[in-house]
């Protein structure tokens, strides 16, 4: 009797052993705390006044989208014990912010997001080569994505060939394939125009007037004299201003010589971000956003934003950080970002570039978001935005 009591609590003693030891086996390991400190580096030259009364861009643009992305990044990181923070600086010239990464590297820091100009960039680039992977939010020059690649820079702002084919786009389909093109002074204008000239031939659309504009006097007096007789042509369907910083555009809205639509960088245009989008989600994110800010979230803002949560969303799928291995991962089939324009957006791993929907917008609302139904491609309808892989020398993966 005794030894039959003994040995049933032996074969429990055993059991509970094993469930116990199973359970310890089963269990899902803890897991290992990730601190992840990401640089951020603007420097925007000045560009001198401007012509009109256009809104002047916030000083804090970028700076803020980045820090959305940090907030969003410790939403979902404090599950997982990885923790996010950023180290900023607003640099005066380029010597500012050159010191600036040069700082970051010895700190440590090896994920940095910058928006200053192409060249700036670019040495910040050589810079970093080996140390530490960068993305580009504010250079939306073409040479970056299609002759003067980084293995090490990755582009989250689209290019001037993403803006403008988005805009073709369009143009082809609504059947406005006679434009008339005006050109402002800048560099930018110059740049954003030359992007069109190329999205014009690809999309089959006519540019019947190609005119620089060369007027220094304040349209806020002139306007209505002056481009009806500069807009003067037989036909067009439509008015295409490139005046990237704002020097003229806004007043050739309702000037023209035909009562015809103005669209480019004025009137109707092609934005990374604009606070009319509010689909998939994305009336959250703005609100996020005024909330952090108190102001609407725009374009450099979002690539900044964009930046941040693809090294959250790395982190989060490796389980770890380090600028190599978030390089790779994010070249992956497993990387997908989550980025509120109704698609999963991806890297092009010829030249870096984030693909991405563009939407084209007036200041009350949105009107399409390029790519259009009916522009097909082989392998991704987004790639019909910009250089594709045949037309880029860069091979940066």
């Amino acid at each position: 009797m005794h030894t039959e009591k003994a040995a049933t609590m032996i074969s429990k003693g055993r059991l509970l052993v094993t469930s116990v030891l199973c359970s310890w086996l089963l269990a899902p390991a803890a897991a290992i705390a990730i601190e992840v400190r990401i640089g951020y580096i603007q420097w925007v030259p000045d560009q001198g006044p401007v012509l009109s009364n256009v809104t002047p861009e916030p000083e804090d643009a970028g700076l803020r989208g980045a820090e959305l992305g940090i907030a969003d990044n410790n939403a979902t990181g404090k599950f997982l014990d990885q923790r996010y923070a950023v180290e900023s600086v607003i640099a005066s010239d380029e010597e500012g912010a050159l010191a600036a990464l040069d700082g970051m590297l010895k700190n440590g820091i090896d994920l940095l997001v910058a928006r200053v100009p192409a060249d700036t960039l670019q040495a910040m680039a050589r810079k970093a080569d080996g140390k530490a992977l960068l993305f580009n939010a504010g250079a939306s020059d073409d040479s970056l994505r299609i002759s003067e690649c980084q293995p090490n820079l990755l582009h989250t702002i689209p290019s001037y060939a993403m803006l403008t084919d988005a805009l073709a786009q369009w143009l082809n389909m609504r059947r406005w394939k006679e434009v008339f093109l005006i050109t402002g002074p800048t560099e930018q204008d110059k740049a954003w125009a030359d992007a069109f000239r190329r999205a014009s031939k690809r999309f089959g659309l006519d540019i019947i007037a190609d005119k620089p504009w060369t007027f220094d006097s304040d349209l806020r007096r002139t306007a209505s004299k002056e481009l009806p007789t500069f807009t003067q042509a037989s036909d067009y369907d439509a008015v295409v201003v490139a005046d990237v910083r704002g020097d003229f555009g806004e007043y050739v809205p309702f000037n023209t010589w035909l009562p015809r639509p103005v669209v480019g960088t004025q009137g109707m245009g092609p934005e990374a971000w604009h606070r009319v989008v509010e689909a998939w989600g994305a009336a959250q994110l703005q609100n996020r956003f005024r909330e952090l800010a108190g102001r609407e979230m725009n374009s450099e803002d979002y690539a900044a934003w964009a930046a941040i949560r693809s090294i959250g969303t790395t982190v989060t799928g490796l389980g770890k950080a380090g600028h190599s291995n978030i390089r790779e991962y994010l070249f992956s089939d497993d990387f997908q970002l989550a980025a509120f324009k109704g698609r999963k957006l991806t890297y092009r791993p010829w030249n870096g570039q984030l693909r991405q929907p563009i939407p084209l917008v007036h200041p009350q609302g949105l009107v399409a978001t390029p790519p259009l139904e009916g522009f097909l491609h082989p392998d991704s309808e987004l790639d019909t935005l910009g250089y594709d892989k045949p037309e880029s020398d860069c091979r940066i993966h």
